[in-house]
């Protein structure tokens, strides 16, 4: 399968031109103004470290289901998650495939780049994504000027561990019922209160919670007749977190 990287529509901000004061670079203008910049890795920078961006940020768009790259491929760039939803998923050596976690807006993924490794995992849109694709050299030479960037990026390295632990604890312990509610707990941290969040397909429950298809069928068309969740669409679901939570809590007793 070709990375999407290679296919999607990408929006390139041109070069600085030269002796051009920083007021006028187009790619530090348009990063300074990015909505997600204060929570990104760019966050760290003020505007006179965001005018050391000398190369081409391209935005990469991705339709659901489309790789934003894949294990193996050589790490050549890192991507902060603009908008839109990322899972990062592994095949294991019996050909089963493990969501390792998720990445939302802000979230940066294909750290494993920046060590010139290949992709770890594969990197797979579940909604509409929005991700700007940054180069492993300019990552490099920011990180030697700006201790803030470096320090920034080792945090961010060590919340994508975390999150990988959080999975594998929270979705791989429990009843089927509890694994099933914690899932949709996570995934409403994803999203904006009262809005509507993105639902696994059954089968990828069952992949995500090491559950049967039929088991994970038989859990959504219960929450929905408690009124835990509501269908919008085939693929997104609003919550009732108060019920979501008060089922949590009876289910742990």
């Amino acid at each position: 399968m070709i990375g999407a990287i290679m296919n999607a529509p990408a929006r390139v901000i041109p070069l600085r031109p030269p002796d051009t004061p920083a007021l006028f670079n187009p790619q530090a203008r348009v990063c300074a103004d990015c909505g997600v910049r204060r929570f990104a890795l760019f966050g760290a920078l003020d505007l006179q470290g965001l005018d050391q961006i000398h190369v081409d940020i391209v935005e990469t768009r991705l339709r659901p289901g489309q790789p934003l790259y894949e294990a193996g491929q050589p790490g050549v760039a890192a991507f902060t998650v603009r908008a839109g939803l990322v899972r990062l998923e592994r095949t294991n050596a019996q050909g089963e495939r493990r969501v390792l976690r998720l990445a939302g807006r802000s979230d940066l993924v294909g750290m494993e780049s920046m060590l010139g490794q290949t992709y770890a995992a594969d990197a797979i849109a579940c909604t509409e994504v929005q991700a700007c694709r940054l180069p492993h050299g300019l990552i490099e030479s920011l990180t030697r000027r700006e201790p803030a960037l470096a320090l920034d990026l080792m945090k961010r390295w060590q919340r994508a561990l975390d999150d990988a632990d959080e999975w594998l604890v929270e979705l791989g312990s429990g009843s089927a019922r509890q694994r099933m509610l914690r899932l949709l707990l996570k995934l409403s941290e994803y999203g904006e209160e009262g809005a509507t969040l993105w639902l696994p397909s059954r089968e990828q429950i069952g992949s995500m919670l090491g559950m049967t298809l039929e088991t994970a069928s038989r859990l959504v068309s219960a929450l929905k007749r408690e009124g835990v969740i509501e269908t919008v669409d085939k693929r997104h679901v609003r919550v009732a977190m108060p019920r979501l939570l008060a089922a949590l809590g009876s289910s742990a007793g």
